[in-house]
């Protein structure tokens, strides 16, 4: 990449049990270069042994300055291996989602490429929108691909945690890619549905508005979704592009306490058929901002 522009990237992650689960099955990773969550499913421990691994296996993607898209398959496919030999209750085999960002590039210019499997979701913060870059793999949202629920009916719908797409699922599924041109200023949220089940799209945005900081704005949105209820783990990572300088540096990711665990309730689980087998294309996503050149490094 030229230097002639340079950008760095300050993060903030907060990640919570939630007010009725006893353990937090999301795991996270932020770095200079690589943000993902994924959510853990399986019951008793599985979930949180399938997270950890996913992220353990993507780890090696915070030590590349660039990352290419076949670096994030080839990790993915080593995720999907790991977390498939986990040994987990019979007929609850242990799963994850995952979804998150990496500092990538085209052509020389900087881009973010996001990756996305199952229904934890990637969002860019837009001139005060929010637009989820990501697509859910659930059974409500292809009920409302084709037309047979609308978004606030597929929101309450009781199949709403049977995900299409996971992990370590019977069949290895194909994650979904966008590249989103990298700019100064962007702000992006990945999150575990955790989040969304709780807060609607424009609660979501005015928070990211509203707290310039990133970590104060991670800390936020985990708070909120706490006050609205709280009913599934919660992780949150905001990722902002910023001028780089000597005050452009990253904050601190860190968990917020957990809170008395009550019963747990709702389960996120996958799809006994498995994955989907059709490889998945990596798309570029339409933004209107042009890419500004940049080099990472948000510890430099």
């Amino acid at each position: 990449m030229s230097e002639d522009a340079p950008v760095s990237v300050r993060w903030g992650a907060s990640s919570h049990r939630g007010a009725r689960r006893k353990l937090n099955e999301d795991s996270y990773l932020a770095s200079p270069s690589a943000f993902f969550v994924a959510d853990g499913m399986g019951g008793h421990e599985a979930g949180e042994v399938a997270s950890a691994m996913a992220i353990d296996a993507l780890r090696p993607l915070s030590w590349l300055n660039v990352v290419t898209a076949d670096d994030v398959k080839e990790r993915l496919h080593v995720a999907h291996d790991d977390v498939s030999g986990i040994a987990a209750p019979e007929g609850r085999g242990a799963g994850t989602t995952l979804t998150g960002v990496v500092v990538s590039e085209q052509d020389g210019l900087p881009y973010w490429l996001v990756a996305n499997v199952g229904d934890s979701r990637t969002y860019h913060l837009v001139d005060g929108r929010l637009e989820q870059i990501s697509v859910d793999h659930s059974e409500v949202q292809e009920l409302v691909d084709a037309g047979a629920l609308t978004p606030a009916q597929a929101a309450h719908h009781p199949r709403r945690h049977v995900v299409t797409r996971a992990l370590g699922a019977a069949a290895r599924p194909d994650a979904d890619y966008w590249y989103l041109p990298l700019s100064t200023g962007d702000r992006l949220l990945v999150c575990s549905d955790g989040l969304t089940t709780e807060l609607d799209d424009d609660r979501i945005a005015d928070l990211l508005v509203t707290h310039a900081e990133p970590q104060a704005a991670a800390d936020a949105l985990v708070q909120a979704a706490l006050a609205a209820g709280g009913r599934d783990n919660i992780t949150v990572l905001v990722v902002d592009a910023v001028d780089a300088g000597p005050d452009a540096e990253s904050t601190a990711p860190r968990s917020v306490l957990a809170a008395p665990p009550p019963p747990p309730d709702e389960d996120t689980r996958p799809r006994q058929d498995g994955g989907v087998d059709d490889p998945a294309p990596v798309r570029t996503a339409q933004e209107p901002a042009a890419a500004a050149v940049a080099t990472t490094g948000g510890d430099a």
